[in-house]
């Protein structure tokens, strides 16, 4: 065995070799290959093969999305200080090797990755919501957003990295400022429910006064149309009156009566209704002979002044 051993030692070293060359790369990375420190190429997910002892994996980039959440103060225009909390979510921007390369080799660790990300971000949002005052910021969550892509797409590309999304979960301030940004909202409900209940009451007295309008419109033309039918009904019952009479003292002259008769009839008769219809009403009548002489002269008199 030991001979075997030593007449076969190469044999082993080239086994060794071969597999000291083969290199597992994972799904979802990519592996950057150096030659004596300078890069040769990337290796892709699988098993792949480098030359042993010359190429060296220098290092093993990861393709997957990553995030990362972020907590910082900014000021406002008019000087009021914004709390924002927000998660950034990134991935590399592709696959090529060029993108791959600019990953490997732009920054030393990932940790100098991060601050450099976090930093830029932080700052796009603070020169934003520099030029804002504090009452818009809340209202700005999209423009805040679109904001920072905009400013910060090109030099991440650079990087070899691309931002997918930058997620603002929460915009807070000072206490004071909180609490008087409560304190106009609720002076602004109590003025908008004063608004409301001013309208009501106005559409209210408005209802109101227009159905009494219409009320006493009705009315006014009910007692109108009232007035002409009772206009009309004692315009009728004269002429009624006038016809029967004619008639009557048609009727006696040619029976050779006197047609003072008639008159005293409608007289004896009128006090007759006065009592069977009258509400209460005191009437002074003079019931004597000469009282009653006196009263049938009078409308005697009435009647010759008509004729005449």
């Amino acid at each position: 065995m030991p001979q075997f051993l030593a007449s076969f030692w190469w044999v082993f070293v080239l086994i060794f070799i071969v597999f000291s060359g083969l290199v597992t790369v994972n799904q979802g990375t990519i592996a950057v290959i150096t030659l004596f420190g300078k890069y040769q190429r990337i290796l892709r997910p699988g098993l792949n093969f480098k030359i042993p002892l010359l190429e060296q994996v220098y290092k093993t980039v990861s393709i997957q999305n990553r995030s990362v959440e972020l907590e910082f103060q900014a000021v406002t225009v008019d000087q009021a200080n914004v709390y924002f909390k927000s998660m950034l979510l990134y991935s590399v921007i592709n696959q090529d090797e060029e993108s791959i390369k600019n990953v490997a080799f732009k920054f030393i660790s990932d940790k100098d990755l991060m601050q450099a990300l976090i930093r830029t971000v932080e700052g796009s949002i603070r020169a934003f919501v520099a030029t804002k005052k504090q009452a818009e910021i809340l209202t700005l969550r999209k423009e805040i957003i679109d904001f920072v892509k905009e400013q910060i797409d090109h030099s991440l590309e650079s990087w070899g990295y691309h931002l997918q999304d930058l997620q603002i979960n929460d915009i807070t301030f000072d206490k004071a400022i909180l609490d008087s940004m409560s304190r106009v909202v609720a002076s602004n409900n109590l003025k908008a429910a004063a608004e409301n209940e001013g309208q009501a009451l106005l559409i209210t007295k408005t209802k109101s006064a227009e159905a009494e309008g219409n009320a006493i419109k009705i009315s006014a033309e009910a007692e109108k149309i009232a007035a002409q039918l009772r206009g009309q009904g004692v315009a009728l019952f004269r002429e009624e009156v006038a016809k029967g009479m004619s008639q009557a003292a048609e009727q006696m002259k040619q029976a050779n009566l006197d047609t003072n008769v008639i008159l005293f009839s409608m007289w004896t008769e009128a006090i007759k209704n006065f009592a069977e219809i009258g509400k209460g009403n005191v009437i002074f009548l003079d019931g004597s002979a000469e009282g009653m002489d006196k009263t049938m002269k009078q409308i005697m008199g009435m009647v010759k002044l008509k004729d005449e």
